[in-house]
């Protein structure tokens, strides 16, 4: 395994596990650091980088899924038992289904046309405008009175689809699935730690997904010989975001996603303005 490679390989993982579960979008940050990196190369060409990205999200899930091991056991166990757990898992069922299905139409299109660093600046600089807006409106709102449902446990198979096509948005890169979930969830009323829980474990079925479907359909590319360089960038996930998570269901106690919503705005012009004057050559 070439000893750079693997470098950068690490810091891909670690990218994509600390950007996963934020409102900041992990595919934009993955774009941008690739870009820089000069990840893709005569010896691992653009296609198979593109599988690198989608794979090693597995790694963020099963960080998702150790830090809910005993929540996930609960629904499992009382699946065909549990009033509670059946409503959990037909929500997530109805939240997923509207990013599956556009992402099987459209994701071929898509990747053509928005897979490109200005793009996902722009994209940023959107979604951080969204935040901003949603968080003022969202403060005047819960100074009349408390969000209109506090749990995940407490939601409908309305409010699972609502979220459901909000994550869709998060086909376009740069957009973020966990920031659409979380500040769509936020908009139809659910509270933040409710919106940011139903984000985590929506992720677990969109992203298992995701990964499979990728590395059945360009199985072709892959060999062997890539599975050390694979695993090195879905360890580090793992790593970088079991830690991550840890720390954000900590930070939503006491704030909002203000901060997000700035880091974005600034990090697509800064994109933007190096794009355009040539100080950093972005590739596409």
């Amino acid at each position: 395994m070439d000893t750079i490679l693997a470098l950068k390989a690490l810091i891909m993982g670690i990218v994509e596990g600390l950007t996963e579960f934020l409102p900041i979008s992990s595919t934009g940050h993955l774009i941008l650091t690739g870009s820089l990196l000069e990840f893709s190369g005569p010896s691992f060409p653009k296609e198979k980088v593109d599988v690198f990205e989608i794979v090693i999200q597995a790694g963020a899930i099963l960080a998702v899924c150790w830090e809910y091991r005993a929540r996930i056991a609960s629904v499992l166990a009382g699946l065909f038992t549990e009033r509670k757990a059946q409503r959990l898992v037909i929500n997530l069922i109805i939240a997923f289904l509207p990013a599956a299905i556009l992402g099987f139409l459209f994701s071929r299109s898509i990747k053509e046309q928005l897979f490109n660093p200005v793009s996902v600046a722009i994209a940023f600089i959107v979604g951080g405008l969204v935040i901003l807006w949603v968080e003022r409106r969202n403060k005047d709102r819960m100074s009349m009175a408390s969000a209109r449902i506090e749990t995940v446990d407490d939601m409908t198979p309305l409010d699972a689809l609502k979220v459901g096509l909000a994550q869709a948005f998060a086909l376009i890169p740069g957009t973020s699935r966990s920031g659409a979930t979380i500040i769509g969830g936020m908009m139809f009323g659910l509270s933040r730690k409710a919106a940011t829980e139903f984000s985590f474990f929506l992720a677990i079925p969109t992203l298992f997904a995701a990964t499979i479907y990728s590395l059945y359909k360009d199985r072709a590319l892959l060999s062997v010989a890539d599975v050390p360089l694979f695993t090195v960038g879905t360890v580090a996930a793992f790593v970088s975001a079991f830690l991550c998570v840890r720390w954000l269901l900590r930070y939503i106690s006491s704030h909002d996603f203000t901060i997000f919503a700035w880091y974005r705005i600034v990090f697509g012009f800064v994109v933007l303005i190096t794009a355009y004057s040539g100080l950093v050559v972005w590739a596409e």
